[in-house]
């Protein structure tokens, strides 16, 4: 057994250790179990304030990464706080006690590091690497900003600028808006949770004052809600050391509010059509509800996704080809962030953009009968065996760079925060080999009928303002 221990060797990264992974599976892809499996290192506690702590040494690159994950994301905020996971996102990176009105990233860039923050439907993640000699200082900072950030209405007044200019950046002038990334889930869910604009209200981020910022930080941005991950070159004793000494006193946060995400059953199709302005073709993105994550079906989901929409040899990207659309066909689990790092109700969606010559309602009529097709045939022993092979190298892609360690970092925060349990890391691989051409059929026959399906038309426009 091929056994990717300690990470992966010097030999594993970038396109050869893509390469190496394609040789392994693709010949014998139903053996891809017995032949590949992860052993990335993993010490893993809870401190008495609450917070996770995880350790996955590798002094394979002299650099360290640090990731600190809250579980505050765009589902989690408040009715009349949306946007404050975002703008905090951005005050998070102000001045803190210790080291006064010093911005997080000036620190960082001193060090010849880099930094960069982000915030999900579950989470909001913060994310430094620097070289090895470095971590004390960003261990040091991030306990510092962690036990008392500077949040004044100067800093409120400067960050919510910038996410108002963030927000007319990147979804008011951009030819397609939300589509698909806001508008479909909009369309999708129902639970005001799942289903309200995660950029926020501006009214909303108009009113926030420092006090419902510091509020927002007393309640969320507490030990007991947050993973602290250390992945790369460092000494292990040492490192559970400095955390215990400087996150240790950092009193625990009031217990997390209630939280209900469910959804109900979906009975009918719901569909959209929206203009956007400045759109040049019309389009179509669909979603469809994902099965509980961790379940048979969820497994299934990994691999019709690929079936049907990942690669060249996937099933739609074959019939748009052939249909001469021009364009492919989009999509994923998970369209913020991956198939993992989620908890609670998600889509699978696809989407493409296709010539004005063709009417959108036959082209979803000729997608859909993709999945028809799933609910209807069983898919060949082959066709599986591509989809996992394909599902595999995906993963492995994505945690290969041990210049920054992103997606290893990723996968262990996510599974310490939703899972208390980051060695789910290593056993990846376990629930998509049990997947069969019968479980593929039940999924899609369970999750992916047309009544279960939420539609979004995008209408190109006249570069005027328009509406549904």
């Amino acid at each position: 057994m091929l056994r990717l221990s300690e990470r992966f060797t010097s030999s594993c990264h970038g396109a050869g250790f893509l390469f190496l992974i394609l040789a392994l599976v693709l010949p014998a892809p139903a053996a891809l179990a017995d032949d590949v499996s992860l052993d990335i290192p993993i010490q893993y506690e809870t401190l008495d304030n609450g917070l996770r702590v995880v350790l996955s040494p590798d002094d394979t690159v002299p650099t360290v990464t640090v990731g600190l994950y809250f579980g505050i994301g765009f589902r989690s905020e408040p009715p009349g706080r949306t946007g404050y996971a975002h703008l905090f996102e951005h005050l998070y990176f102000a001045g803190a006690e210790l080291r006064g009105d010093i911005p997080f990233d000036a620190i960082i860039a001193q060090t010849g590091g880099n930094s960069s923050a982000y915030t999900r439907f579950d989470f909001t993640r913060y994310i430094s690497t620097v070289p090895s000699n470095a971590l004390d200082m960003i261990l040091w900072a991030e306990a510092d900003r962690m036990s008392a950030p500077l949040l004044t209405d100067r800093h409120i007044t400067t960050h919510r600028n910038t996410v108002r200019n963030e927000i007319f950046l990147n979804v008011e002038n951009q030819p397609y808006q939300g589509w698909p990334l806001i508008d479909l889930p909009m369309t999708a869910f129902e639970n005001w949770h799942n289903s309200h604009n995660f950029y926020g209200d501006l009214s909303d981020l108009d009113a926030a004052t420092a006090e419902d910022a510091r509020a927002f930080f007393r309640q969320y941005y507490t030990p007991n809600n947050a993973v602290l991950v250390i992945a790369g070159d460092f000494d292990a004793e040492t490192v559970r050391t400095r955390i215990r000494d400087w996150f240790g006193p950092i009193p625990s946060g009031p217990p997390l509010p209630e939280l209900d995400v469910s959804e109900p059953e979906q009975t009918a199709e719901r569909r959209r059509d929206l203009v956007y302005p400045n759109a040049s073709q019309p389009g179509i993105a669909v979603g469809y509800h994902m099965p509980p994550r961790g379940t048979p079906e969820y497994y299934a989901m990994m691999l019709i996704d690929m079936i049907l929409i990942s690669g060249d040899d996937a099933r739609m990207q074959r019939l748009v080809a052939s249909e001469g659309f021009g364009s492919r066909v989009s999509g994923s689990i998970n369209a913020l962030g991956n198939a993992y790092n989620y908890q609670g109700p998600m889509l699978w969606e696809y989407n493409i953009v296709h010539p004005e010559t063709v009417n959108s309602d036959d082209v979803l009529d000729l997608l859909e009968g993709e999945i028809a097709r799933l609910r209807e045939e069983l898919v060949s022993p082959d066709e599986i065996a591509r989809a996992r092979a394909k599902r595999l190298v995906e993963f492995y892609i994505s945690i290969d760079d041990p210049s920054t360690r992103d997606g290893i970092v990723d996968l262990l925060a996510s599974f310490a925060l939703f899972d208390d349990d980051p060695t789910r890391i290593n056993r990846i691989e376990e629930g998509i080999e049990h997947v069969t051409p019968e479980l593929i059929r039940e999924t899609a026959r369970t999750y992916l009928s047309p009544h279960q399906r939420s539609v979004v038309v995008a209408i190109p426009g006249s570069g005027e303002e328009g509406g549904e």
